[in-house]
């Protein structure tokens, strides 16, 4: 997952390091697409916090009030444009930024498997097209098949409290059609805080996902969550 994660944000750095370099000259006619967290300030639009770690405040849109329906903290899927580079911070990059769209990104947390929720989870098929880790989230790219119904999307462990010696943790991609037609191809985006798989007096765990395609081949992938940098979670 790391050389996968590693793959997507270096083609947009690459995109986004190329406008940079162009004497910085930013065209109408250029866009990016990018994953990020939206941080409200309460008072206005706030700002988008990109997986590449530049900031974007918003300060055109294509469309109006897109924010009232974000929160803050909410994972986004951003379509974008560059205006002008916003110095008055030192600290990081921040970009003054055309909305040209913006998705709310379905995002997680690791669900225990019990008997009680077993059924509601599902065992349905799902196609697992790319998979990438930013700081603590586990995001992938799906394909399943549906037409009118809601699907419901976990990625589920076994209960219990971890230990060192449970690596590497073993993750499940569950998936529930609700008895849904396959009858159209769909592509969602989801995140998974990987934030429950931490253990007292490590840095990084290993841990492993698996799930099941439509032709019953296993999807199996592996993994570290590194937390040696990154804050606490909020209670």
């Amino acid at each position: 997952m790391k050389k996968l994660a590693f793959g997507i944000l270096m083609g947009l750095l690459v995109a986004f390091t190329s406008c940079l370099d162009d004497d910085d000259n930013y065209s109408l006619g250029d866009y990016w697409i990018g994953f990020g967290i939206y941080k409200g300030d309460g008072e206005g639009v706030g700002s988008l916090v990109m997986d590449n770690g530049y900031v974007l405040v918003p300060a055109a849109t294509s469309g109006s009030g897109w924010f009232h329906n974000i929160s803050d903290g909410d994972r986004i899927l951003v379509n974008y444009t560059i205006l002008d580079e916003d110095e008055t911070s030192s600290s990081e990059e921040r970009y003054f930024v055309k909305i040209n769209d913006i998705s709310d990104v379905l995002m997680k947390g690791i669900l225990d498997i019990t008997e009680e929720n077993e059924d509601s989870i599902g065992n349905d098929p799902i196609i697992v097209e790319d998979a990438w880790i930013t700081d603590s989230l586990l995001s992938f790219r799906l394909k399943y098949w549906g037409y009118n119904e809601t699907h419901f999307l976990n990625l589920v462990k076994e209960p219990g409290e971890l230990t060192a010696d449970d690596q590497p943790i073993q993750l499940e991609l569950r998936h529930n059609a609700n008895e849904d037609e396959e009858s159209v191809p769909y592509t969602a985006y989801v995140s998974f805080s990987l934030n429950s798989l931490r253990i007292n007096g490590l840095d990084s765990v290993r841990f492993e996902v698996v799930a099941t395609d439509y032709q019953g081949i296993a999807y199996q992938d592996s993994g570290v969550f590194n937390y040696s940098n990154l804050e606490l979670p909020t209670p």
